[in-house]
């Protein structure tokens, strides 16, 4: 089974993410959807590969999601399970499933990428791939990650940064 996103998408508009940047989360989509079906056969990868006109950056970012999700797969299900209320892992959706394995895992495991991109991706993707219900969905679930995971702190703080009050010059006159 194989799920087709086309290398030449381009990024959606309005949106702050760098073109390569949404296109590599495309295709880490695309190869984590594959590997639910054919991690038993290790030429996957490059049979992959070999079927894009990727740029070597948009390789590289798409590569490190995709081992960074395999390697924290354990840890990455066990944070969905924990927020995904009355839902289970297993009957998710195969492409809800693994957006939210990607935007957790760079929610967590990429400190250089706010999470506001992060989430806003997901919401792309899941709205792109997937439907409404499964768009809000991902954005519900990470939000929650967000507000309520210990380790999310810094990006928390970066997410919402406090606005110092405006200083006011004292009106009276000196002398």
């Amino acid at each position: 089974m194989t799920m087709t996103i086309p290398s030449d998408t381009p990024p959606a508009n309005g949106t702050n993410a760098r073109p390569s940047r949404r296109l590599a989360r495309q295709l880490a989509l695309q190869m984590l959807f594959q590997h639910e079906f054919h991690d038993q056969n290790p030429s996957w990868q490059e049979k992959f590969w070999a079927g894009q006109s990727a740029s070597p950056e948009v390789q590289t970012f798409s590569s490190n999601i995709v081992l960074g999700v395999i390697t924290n797969q354990a840890e990455i299900d066990r944070i969905i399970r924990h927020f995904a209320i009355d839902w289970s892992l297993e009957r998710m959706p195969v492409v809800d499933r693994n957006v939210l394995r990607c935007a957790i895992y760079e929610l967590l495991w990429e400190p250089d990428i706010p999470a506001m991109v992060t989430i806003n991706e997901a919401v792309e993707l899941a709205k792109r791939f997937a439907d409404d219900e499964a768009r809000r969905f991902v954005n519900g679930l990470l939000d929650h990650v967000l507000r309520d995971e210990p380790r999310l702190a810094d990006k928390r703080n970066r997410s919402h940064p406090v606005i110092p009050a405006p200083e006011f010059s004292d009106p009276s006159p000196t002398s």
